[in-house]
């Protein structure tokens, strides 16, 4: 959610920029600008819409200089316009600022400014801190120090980077709740919001944390705390290749994605499981593990498709390690006051270890003395860094919104989890070698429905002018209705609900007719004849079902319209096979709409604001 890149150096910025926002488009946005420091001062360029619109910059003379900043925003404060697209300046337009997250306090603060004589251009919360710098710079701070002393009025979150044309040979970046990375070239140095822009120029990166102050010159950064302590930085080492953000042939990010799901799963699996003990192991929580199996709460805490991941882990975990589970959406969690101690237990689930309320259920789940662990993609991310232990997922960069390789490899890791705390608990080492049989076997099995795509493309073109689908699942498959729902969603616009498929009679029959298809996951497990029975009442309503059911099944035949088959495997490991007929479905549709499926509108990859 928005993206930043900054960059000081001997080299022209605005290429540097523009090519950086483009490696930061996954994120989402609805405007983007820079702004480049030079010897005729501060040049500003913002436009609404893609950053495609400013392409026409990069042969722009005006805009020569070796400093600059640049940022692509999606909209809290005001629409999306030139106005209020970053970066912003104060009243003498001599600095210039971009940001991320959210001032909570922005309207007490912008109130005071203007009766101070400061004249506010846009509807943002993000030039309150243009102004409110500009006061403290009036006193006679340097850039710095006004940044410093700005922020310590400061309510709300904030990633961001200031230039002034009276300091022209630095950078100020600062940090709290929203990402950023420095990346440490050979007499340059670059800054944003994630890494993705900086793999090109370097592998060599200093994450900030939260309360930091990074000020960049061309030959040195220097890290403070905000009242002005030295802080001392690492330099670490990302292994990230450019190749696994580029589309590689693809005509979409999250076709590529769905497509690497044979590989990404064996990245997630390879090395943790122990075939002839059958059981696993996971080396960042390994030493932590008493924790788990002790527990007298065991919380799984996630957004959006990560809760959808951990509702699966809730049934692995409470059928196969008997631990009771709740699972909880973390936009909630710390706002109803939960009951947690010192004997609870947390676990926090995100691609992208910077979403703001999982972050937030996190330091919740700390300052009741509970211990957190985490479950994320991104290595030195916030969850990272700020969880007791955790598992990274090892899924490699995923570009595209609508999450899809990041979920099975969650998914992959609650089970190698259960596995592990099943054999230490009630597990028998022979149930523990079917297990880890089973799981090396979900690469191949993956890979053969990724094979037949061409019949889910062919039921996407019959149902790509629906308005509504119901998907429906029971036991494991129903957050696996949950998360097709949701893809469907995400990038096609078109409505979708997932529900449990008994629920079904409790309202949402109502609405089935000719123009609902009905999505049943319908393999051969312990639900199986349930799940008929269901199916026997759409069709008693003249409604139209897609099944995806398991390879052999010839009775899901006479009852359903359409049918994608899945390989068998074990109960607990099904939804890592029906869940990807289910991706290219959604994708497909979209496809076949023209809808924008890697940015699709108003959704945002990272969402680090409330």
């Amino acid at each position: 959610m928005c993206g930043i890149v900054g960059y000081i150096g001997y080299q022209a910025a605005v290429p540097i920029l523009f090519n950086g926002l483009r490696r930061l488009e996954y994120r989402g946005y609805d405007s983007a600008g820079f702004a480049v420091l030079n010897s005729h001062g501060l040049k500003i360029r913002k436009r609404p819409g893609k950053i495609s619109q400013l392409k026409d910059l990069l042969n722009d003379t005006a805009l020569t200089g070796t400093i600059g900043i640049g940022h692509t925003r999606w909209a809290t404060h005001g629409e999306p316009n030139q106005v209020n697209a970053h970066p912003h300046t104060d009243c003498s337009g001599r600095l210039a600022l971009v940001h991320n997250g959210i001032i909570e306090n922005y309207s007490a603060l912008r109130k005071d400014l203007i009766a101070k004589g400061h004249v506010f251009k846009s509807e943002t919360d993000t030039e309150t801190l243009c102004h409110l710098f500009e006061e403290y710079i009036k006193t006679g701070c340097s850039l710095e120090a006004a940044v410093r002393k700005g922020l310590g009025q400061v309510v709300g979150t904030y990633g961001l980077v200031v230039i002034s044309a009276d300091e022209p040979d630095c950078i100020i970046a600062a940090r709290k709740g929203s990402p950023l990375v420095i990346g440490h070239g050979k007499n340059e140095y670059l800054i944003a919001s994630d890494t993705a822009p900086l793999i090109a120029h370097t592998s060599d990166v200093t994450f900030l944390d939260d309360g930091e102050v990074a000020i960049l010159h061309n030959g040195s950064v220097v890290v403070k705390s905000i009242d002005d302590r030295i802080v001392e930085k690492c330099v670490e080492v990302v292994d990230t290749d450019i190749s696994q953000i580029e589309k590689g042939g693809y005509a979409h990010f999250m076709l590529k994605e769905i497509m690497e799901q044979p590989q990404t799963l064996m990245d997630t699996m390879r090395g943790r499981l122990l075939m002839e003990e059958g059981t696993a192991r996971l080396g960042g929580i390994q030493k932590d593990i008493d924790s788990l199996l002790f527990a007298r709460r065991l919380v799984l805490t996630a957004c959006g498709t990560s809760w959808h991941a951990g509702l699966i882990g809730e049934y692995m975990f409470e059928e196969l390690v008997g631990i009771p589970v709740e699972v909880e959406y973390a936009s909630e969690f710390r706002y109803r006051d939960p009951i947690l101690g010192s004997d609870s237990v947390v676990i926090a689930i995100s691609q992208s270890g910077e979403t703001a309320d999982t972050l937030a259920a996190i330091r919740e789940a700390k300052r009741k003395r509970s211990k957190v662990f985490g479950i994320c993609n991104v290595v030195g991310s916030s969850i990272a860094r700020e969880t007791d232990a955790g598992v990274y997922l090892h899924a490699g960069p995923e570009i595209g919104v609508a999450s899809t390789k990041a979920f099975t490899s969650q998914v992959l890791v609650l089970s190698i989890m259960t596995l592990l705390l099943g054999r230490v608990r009630t597990l028998s080492s022979i149930r523990g070698r079917e297990i880890v049989q089973e799981i090396k076997r979900i690469p191949e099995k993956v890979s053969q429905v990724l094979e037949n795509r061409e019949q889910v493309k062919a039921i996407a073109e019959e149902y790509k002018d629906m308005r509504n689908f119901l998907y429906l699942g029971r036991g494991y498959n129903f957050p696996v209705a949950l998360e097709g729902a949701l893809k469907l969603k995400e990038i096609s616009y078109i409505h979708a609900e997932g529900y449990p498929a008994a629920e079904m009679k409790h309202g949402p029959i109502a609405l089935i007719d000719k123009a609902m298809p009905v999505v049943f996951i319908a393999t051969q497990d312990s639900v199986y004849d349930k799940i008929l029975s269901n199916i026997e009442e759409v069709k008693a309503r003249q409604g139209r079902v897609i099944a995806i059911a398991t390879e052999g099944d010839a009775e899901i035949q006479k009852l359903a319209d359409n049918v994608i088959y899945v390989p068998k495997t074990i109960e607990m490991l099904n939804p890592l096979v029906t869940i990807i007929p289910l991706q290219l479905l959604a994708y497909y549709i979209a496809v076949f709409r023209k809808c924008d499926i890697d940015q699709p509108r108003n959704l945002a990859k990272s969402v680090t604001v409330e």
